[in-house]
C-alpha cells in the first residue's frame, strides 16, 4: 500500500504549520489500539492521517471541516476474506459496501484467473486501482476442483509473478486442504516464496481434525475461517492460526462459535471475522462487516473489541496495520462517523482523506470496466447443436439387479450416497416415475467430455435448468426431462454463461451472467440481488428445501466436500477418492 501525503507534510499538519485538507472536530475517537473512546479532533491531510488529539489545528478556506459533535469516529471496517464473484461483480460490490462502512476488502480470484490468466488478471487489478476504498487481493494456487491442465494453468512462474504485485497481499485459502496434509511441493515451495515476501496465507480447514490441523500449521498457513463450533476455533487458535469468525449466507455461524469470546474469556488479539462472500440477498438485509458488528455486539461482546476484531486485528494479520485498522497519525485516512454503538452504520464514509459515502449513499464515481476484454477463455468452444442430443442428459444403466449411486442432498453443499434401484430403457436410467430425482450433466466449454449423476432432494418438479455457476464454470444441467434440460443449456451457450430454468418448453428465469459465467456486468448492485432472489424463489417452489441456491450450484461440483460430487473426472465419491462413473467423452463432431 502507498500514500499520496509526505511524512514531512504530515509533521507540518500536525504542528499546526500546513492546513489540514480535513478537520473532523468534537467526536469521540474509537482507538482500537489502546481499547478507549477518547473525545478528540482528527486532522486529516491529502490520504493520510496527520493529527488525533484534542487541540485545533491549522484550517484555511479549502479545509472541509466536519462536526463530529454525538459521533463516534471509527476506523474504516476490513474484510479479509471476500469473494466479489457471487453473481455480483467487484464494482457493484463496492459500491454496496462502502457505504456500509467497509473500506478494505481482500478478495479471492479464483473464477477471474481461471478465465484471464495471469496476463488478463494483472491487467484487471491494474484497471480497479481507480475503485475508491481499498480493494486487494489473495491468489489462489490451484483450484477448487481438479480438472485436466489444472497445474500447467496454476503454474509456478504465473502465480509467483502475481504475488510479487503491490495490491496482492498473500495466496488463497486451499479448499483441497489434503493437498497440504500430504505436503504438496508446489504448494508448499509456493507458501514459502509467499512467506518470504511478507505476505499471508489463508486457509480453509473444514472438518479437518485436530491433529490434522496441526500439518496444516506446519505447512504455514496464517489463519482459517472454516470453524463452525467454538472448540473448532480454538482449535485454530491454540494452533498460533489466526482464527477467523464466520457469519455467512450459508452459514449464518456467529452465534455459535461467538462462544469462544463470550463463553470461553478467550484473547480476542488473533480473532478476525468475515462474511466469506454472502450471497446478494444476504447483504442487502443483514449488511456486510458492519453486520458482523452488529450481530457480535447483539451476542454479547462488547462494542469495542468487536470493532478491533473488524479493524486492527484484521489489519495485523494481513500485515498492513502500518497503513489500514486504526485512528493514527500516519495511517490512511479510512475513517467512519457512526452514530451509535448499535446499528454501526456510518453517517459519513471516508476512504484515503475523501468522503465516499453519506447516510449510504455513493458519493464519488465508479470506474467504467469492459469486464470481458480481459478473459482468455471462451464460454464456448463446441456447436450450439451438440446440445440437442437428449442422451447427454441421461445417466447411463444397463443392469438389472444393480443399484445406481444417487448424490442424496442433506443440506446445501453436504451431499451423502445413497444407492437406488431404477428401471432402464435403451441404456439409460429410467425416473420418470422417481419423484424427487433428477438427471444431472457437467458438460465441458471445450466440448471434450461429461459428467452425470443422478440427484436426490435437489428439488421435486424441476423440468430443466442450466448453470454456467459453478466451482468449475463447465456447463451444469439439471432436471428430469432431458427435452426441457436441452432447453435451458441452449439458452445458456446463447447468453455466453448464466442460469436458466425452463417448464416444460417455457423458460421462467434468465439470470446472463456474461462474465466469466459467474458474474453479471451490471455496475448495480441491486441487480444482482434481483437476480437471486429471483432464482430462490423459482427453485423453492419447485421443492428446492435450502436457503442457498447459488452455493449449492457452487460447491456440486467441486472435489473438497463430503459426499458424491460431479467433477470434470465424472461421478466422484469424496471420502473413498473413488470415481464411480468416469466422464464419457462426446461425440467426434464435439471434438473438431
Amino acid at each position: 500500500m502507498k500514500r499520496k501525503a509526505k511524512r514531512t507534510e504530515l509533521i507540518e499538519v500536525a504542528q499546526g504549520r500546513r492546513p489540514a485538507d480535513l478537520f473532523i472536530k468534537g467526536g469521540t475517537v474509537i482507538n482500537v489500539y489502546s481499547g478507549e473512546f477518547l473525545k478528540q479532533n482528527v486532522a486529516v491531510y491529502k490520504d493520510s492521517i496527520a493529527y488525533v488529539g484534542e487541540n485545533d489545528v491549522l484550517v484555511d478556506e479549502h479545509t472541509k471541516v466536519i462536526d463530529a459533535e454525538g459521533m463516534y469516529v471509527s476506523p474504516g471496517f476490513i474484510e479479509p476474506h471476500a469473494h466479489p464473484w457471487v453473481v455480483y461483480n467487484p464494482i457493484s460490490m463496492t459500491r454496496k459496501v462502502l457505504p456500509l462502512g467497509t473500506t478494505t476488502t481482500v478478495n479471492d480470484n479464483l473464477f477471474f484467473y481461471l478465465h484471464m490468466g495471469a496476463k488478463g488478471f494483472k491487467e484487471m487489478v491494474n484497471d480497479l486501482k481507480d475503485l475508491p476504498g481499498n480493494f486487494l487481493w489473495l491468489v489462489r494456487l490451484v483450484s477448487q476442483a481438479d480438472f485436466p491442465g489444472e497445474r500447467e494453468w496454476f503454474n509456478q512462474k504465473d502465480v509467483q509473478e502475481l504475488l510479487e504485485l503491490d495490491e496482492v497481499v498473500g495466496t488463497a485459502e486451499v479448499t483441497r486442504w489434503p493437498l497440504l496434509y500430504q505436503g504438496d511441493p508446489f504448494l508448499i515451495d509456493t507458501i514459502e516464496v509467499a512467506k518470504k515476501m511478507g505476505k499471508v496465507v489463508d486457509g480453509h480447514t473444514a472438518g479437518c481434525s485436530y491433529e490434522k490441523l496441526n500439518s496444516i500449521a506446519a505447512s504455514g498457513v496464517s489463519a482459517c475461517h472454516e470453524a463452525i463450533t467454538a472448540k473448532e476455533a480454538f482449535d485454530r487458535l491454540r494452533l498460533g492460526m489466526w482464527t477467523t469468525l464466520r457469519n455467512s449466507s450459508l452459514r449464518p455461524d456467529l452465534p455459535e462459535i461467538i462462544k469462544i469470546i463470550t463463553e470461553g474469556q478467550v484473547s480476542t488479539n488473533r480473532i478476525t471475522m468475515t462474511t466469506d462472500g454472502p450471497h446478494p440477498g444476504f447483504i442487502e438485509e443483514e449488511g456486510f462487516v458492519d453486520g458482523l458488528v452488529r450481530k457480535a455486539v447483539e451476542l454479547g461482546v462488547p462494542a469495542m473489541t468487536a470493532l478491533q476484531m473488524a479493524t486492527i486485528n484484521a489489519a495485523t494479520y494481513l500485515r498492513l496495520d502500518d497503513y489500514i485498522g486504526g485512528i493514527s497519525p500516519g495511517k490512511l485516512a479510512d475513517i467512519l462517523l457512526l452514530p451509535d454503538l448499535v446499528e454501526f452504520r456510518p453517517a459519513l464514509v471516508i476512504s484515503k482523506g475523501e468522503v465516499v459515502a453519506e447516510q449510504g449513499k455513493l458519493l464519488v464515481a465508479m470506474p467504467e470496466i469492459n469486464w470481458n476484454k480481459y478473459v482468455v477463455r471462451k464460454p464456448f468452444v463446441f456447436p450450439k447443436e451438440v446440445l440437442d442430443d437428449l442422451n447427454i442428459y441421461r445417466y447411463p444403466h444397463t443392469s438389472q439387479g444393480k443399484a445406481v449411486p444417487v448424490a442424496y442432498f442433506k443440506s446445501n453443499v453436504i451431499t451423502e450416497r445413497k444407492d437406488v434401484m431404477l428401471p432402464f430403457v435403451d441404456g439409460f436410467a429410467d425416473i420418470s416415475n422417481e419423484e424427487g430425482l433428477l438427471y444431472a450433466s457437467l458438460i465441458d466449454r471445450n466440448g471434450k467430455w461429461v459428467s452425470k449423476a443422478i440427484l436426490e432432494r435437489f428439488a421435486r418438479n424441476l423440468d430443466g435448468m442450466a448453470s454456467t455457476y459453478n466451482t468449475t464454470t463447465e456447463l451444469l444441467v439439471i432436471g428430469r426431462d432431458p427435452k426441457a434440460m436441452a432447453i435451458a443449456a441452449k439458452k445458456v451457450y446463447d447468453m455466453g454463461g448464466g442460469i436458466v430454468v425452463v417448464d416444460g418448453s417455457e423458460i421462467v428465469v434468465e439470470i446472463p451472467l456474461p462474465f466469466t459465467g459467474m458474474m453479471t456486468t451490471d455496475p448495480s448492485f441491486e441487480t444482482a440481488v434481483q437476480y437471486h432472489n429471483q432464482l430462490l424463489s423459482a427453485l423453492q417452489e419447485r421443492g428446492f428445501p435450502f436457503h442457498d441456491i447459488l452455493y449449492t450450484l457452487l460447491f456440486l461440483t467441486c472435489d473438497f466436500l463430503p459426499g458424491l460430487r460431479l467433477v470434470p473426472f465424472g461421478l466422484y465419491e469424496v471420502k473413498k477418492d473413488d470415481i464411480l462413473l468416469p466422464a464419457e467423452l462426446l461425440n467426434e463432431k464435439v471434438m473438431k
